[in-house]
């Protein structure tokens, strides 16, 4: 049984990163079994190690990363990402990078694939129209001429897919709920900013010294007293920034604090989520979704520099949301990946 695996089940003592190094070099020479995986797997899902363990083991995952395409950080620029989990809701996080990318902020968006959800964020992309990039440079021109950019797979490390060639044909499904969490920490991406919402599902303290210790980007977790990964005009968030700053917003606050998920119930049928979300872009799926979409959206907007306070942000996005500018985005993004061939930047 190799170390990392004997670690995580005494928790007696941190794992190191030269044991996770060890460990990624034998999945990577094929010396791991399929057992031994999924039993690491399992451990990780069950029982979220700490603080330092989850340090080593993301520092020993960065350190494999191939040199970046991008030699500069995209300034201005700001990351949005979910844990996932908590109540039902049609896809905020993504609605929300679309109001703000059309109120002026650079987005760079990253998801999955449903876990908890009956459509994850890639999901609901792809039945838009709408394509992951395949590079960092294939990123830097989406934002350029939209402004707005859908990361795919190539920003995680590559040892994830090797993890799942490895278990293969079980599938990593099982283990979401670990990934989702850990996730917003394993996305490569030069950015200035990331808004990750973390719902009751994830550890937050944990995600807290993570946000911490993460050097290159400035990292505000958002949570509420709901459980959601959203900002909500109904409930009562916390932004906790970096430095211990956090910042408390009370419904009625901001935007009307009326409302309740059945506001932002997904659409019934998945054939519908594509109306119904550019229904959302719009501002025509109820004044709740539209407060919602824009409370998100104003996040990204602080955080961005984009606006210092947040009742201007809140216009801002308002704004863009008024004038048809998110919906038309959407259109237009999904408009040029169709006229554009797939092909990888290199």
């Amino acid at each position: 049984m190799h170390d990392a695996l004997t670690g995580l089940l005494e928790q007696r003592a941190p794992v190191g990163r030269e044991t996770w190094r060890s460990w990624w070099d034998q999945l990577g020479d094929g010396q791991l079994d399929k057992s031994e995986v999924l039993a690491l797997l399992a451990s990780l899902a069950s029982r979220l190690p700490d603080h330092q363990t989850l340090r080593h083991l993301l520092d020993s995952l960065a350190e494999r990363r191939p040199a970046a395409a991008v030699t500069t950080s995209w300034e201005g620029t700001v990351n949005v990402v979910g844990t996932g989990g908590g109540p039902r809701t049609f896809n905020i996080s993504t609605a929300s990078a679309f109001v703000a990318a059309a109120a002026g902020v650079k987005v760079v968006k990253t998801g999955s694939r449903a876990y908890t959800s009956s459509l994850g964020s890639v999901d609901l992309l792809e039945r838009l129209g709408v394509r992951l990039t395949s590079s960092y440079a294939q990123t830097e021109d989406t934002l350029a001429a939209h402004g707005i950019a859908f990361a795919g797979p190539f920003v995680y490390p590559a040892q994830l897919t090797r993890l799942a060639r490895t278990v293969a044909p079980c599938s990593l499904k099982p283990f979401g709920r670990f990934l989702n969490a850990l996730g917003p920490f394993l996305a490569d991406l030069p950015v200035t900013a990331q808004v990750t919402g973390v719902s009751a599902a994830a550890p937050l303290d944990t995600l807290r010294r993570l946000a911490a210790t993460t050097t290159g980007r400035r990292i505000w977790l958002t949570t509420n007293d709901t459980g959601a990964d959203e900002l909500l005009p109904f409930a009562t968030n916390t932004v906790h920034g970096e430095h211990c700053l956090t910042r408390i917003i009370r419904p009625g606050e901001l935007t009307p604090g009326d409302g309740s998920f059945g506001d932002l119930r997904p659409a019934a049928r998945p054939a519908a989520a594509v109306d119904h979300f550019l229904a959302v872009l719009a501002g025509t799926a109820g004044r709740v979704a539209t407060h919602t979409v824009c409370l998100g959206a104003a996040a990204l907007v602080v955080a961005s520099g984009v606006r210092r306070d947040w009742p201007s942000a809140v216009a801002l996005a308002e704004g863009a949301v008024r004038s048809g500018e998110a919906h038309d985005l959407a259109r237009r993004l999904a408009a040029s990946a169709a006229r554009t061939p797939a092909v990888a930047h290199a």
